[in-house]
């Protein structure tokens, strides 16, 4: 049943549980607890260890490349220090810069990507006639590695804090963030998808979790401080289940990801859209995206052309969770009918354009339900206005914030407010 198909009122506190829980993964900064056992076809545990981090039967060949703490990349320069996350296609480690005497992120893409990634394509984009956007992460350095699992593609990347999901679990914990710091963060994600749009470049992938903290220059600070910034590294050692040696492809230990400590000094910090593995050049349009469903755009749902327009419509999702503390839509068992019932209930305002009309027929008769009771403007009032969550926006912020929302979630991408557009309304002005 639809967490919409309970009253309002009922509900928040279900929801708000559930939307602590299951937070968007990222491919940066993600740190998601997961069953740490290689499996056969037949889900029986081929591997175990006692830390919890990527899923072992992605070190394979074309999978994750094993690497250990001390590790040595590209002749010498980059020392591996700590894990900074994973994702499907990639690892995320924690460097230092032996030649620059810096410290910076270094993320191992799984070979399965070939050597030339939509990613690097894109951030060297980027980068290459004018300085980038402040509110876009920054492309240092590339290489390549070669394992027992194939040839990884490796980024080089600033170092950057906290995702802002990371910041809503751990310092605010089930609460909202202030609503002018949600705002700030909102307006930095436009400025830094205007910037990508004005370039016919889409990100694809536009999320709390792909949004994170800039921390503080750190590049005077000895190892031992460092480590006090991140903690000490935290590892378990990988087991054969039948008492085997490990496989030339599978790591020696897992080490989990760090967690860094938001302090209230970082609040302050800009923000940096981070993860651009699934991004794309104008003239290069992927097939597909995978883009969390929550914050999906209806014309992949549709399977329908798409181009960097998906962002607004992930970016309407994204401000409405930055102010209420939760997307729209439900996350929680959702699938696209559902997700798609709830858009044409809460979106009165809107249409299904013609051409989509036909496969929603198909999908609505397959799997009848009932549309949402509310509109959204209905919605976000009564999330947000719950009496028990702090409200310090004002009546007139919230319909302004409805309204914005509105403007980026239209069925119909050309009819969709650009990010420059939703940057020149009054309310970002005023800030």
């Amino acid at each position: 049943m639809s967490i919409q198909g309970l009253s309002a009122r009922s509900s928040l506190k279900l929801v708000r549980r559930i939307a602590a829980y299951e937070r968007l993964p990222s491919l940066f900064t993600s740190r998601r607890p997961f069953a740490c056992a290689a499996t056969t076809q037949m889900s029986q545990p081929l591997h175990t260890c006692d830390i919890d981090a990527e899923p072992l039967h992605r070190y394979r060949k074309g999978g994750y490349h094993p690497i250990r703490l001390g590790d040595i990349l590209k002749d010498g320069r980059y020392r591996i220090l700590h894990k900074l996350g994973w994702g499907a296609y990639s690892t995320v480690w924690a460097v230092r810069d032996q030649r620059e005497h810096t410290y910076v992120a270094v993320k191992v893409s799984v070979s399965e990507r070939g050597e030339k990634s939509r990613e690097s394509k894109v951030l060297r984009a980027n980068q290459s006639e004018q300085p980038g956007s402040p509110h876009l992460v920054s492309m240092l350095d590339q290489f390549l590695i070669d394992g027992p699992n194939g040839t990884h593609d490796c980024l080089v990347l600033e170092l950057v804090g906290p995702s802002v999901a990371d910041l809503l679990e751990t310092r605010f914990r089930g609460e909202r963030l202030p609503g002018r710091l949600a705002k700030q963060i909102a307006k930095q994600a436009l400025v830094g998808l205007d910037y990508l749009h004005a370039q016919k470049i889409g990100h694809g992938d536009i999320h709390t979790r792909n949004l994170a903290l800039t921390l503080p220059p750190l590049h005077s600070l000895r190892e031992e401080e460092f480590f006090q910034k991140l903690g000490k590294p935290e590892t378990g050692s990988l087991r054969s289940v039948d008492g085997n040696p490990l496989d030339p492809g599978m790591p020696e230990y897992l080490v989990r990801p760090t967690c860094f400590t938001v302090h209230k000094s970082l609040l302050a910090s800009p923000i940096r859209i981070v993860d651009f593995g699934e991004s794309f050049l104008s003239n290069e349009i992927p097939d597909m995206l995978h883009t969390p469903l929550v914050v999906r755009a209806p014309e992949m749902i549709f399977g329908d052309e798409f181009n960097y327009r998906v962002d607004l419509w992930s970016m309407g999702c994204m401000l409405f969770e930055l102010v209420v503390g939760q997307p729209p839509f439900d996350s929680f068992m959702t699938t696209p009918t559902i997700l798609v019932r709830q858009m044409l209930g809460m979106l009165t305002n809107d249409g299904l354009p013609e051409r989509w009309q036909r496969t929603w027929h198909a999908m609505d008769s397959a799997a009848p339900g009932e549309e949402s009771e509310y509109t959204l403007q209905g919605w976000l009032e009564e999330m947000y206005f719950d009496g028990e969550r702090n409200e310090d926006l004002t009546r007139e912020d919230i319909l302004k914030v409805g309204e914005l929302v509105q403007r980026l979630l239209r069925f119909e991408p050309s009819a969709r407010a650009s990010a420059y557009e939703i940057l020149q309304d009054p309310w970002f002005k005023d800030d």
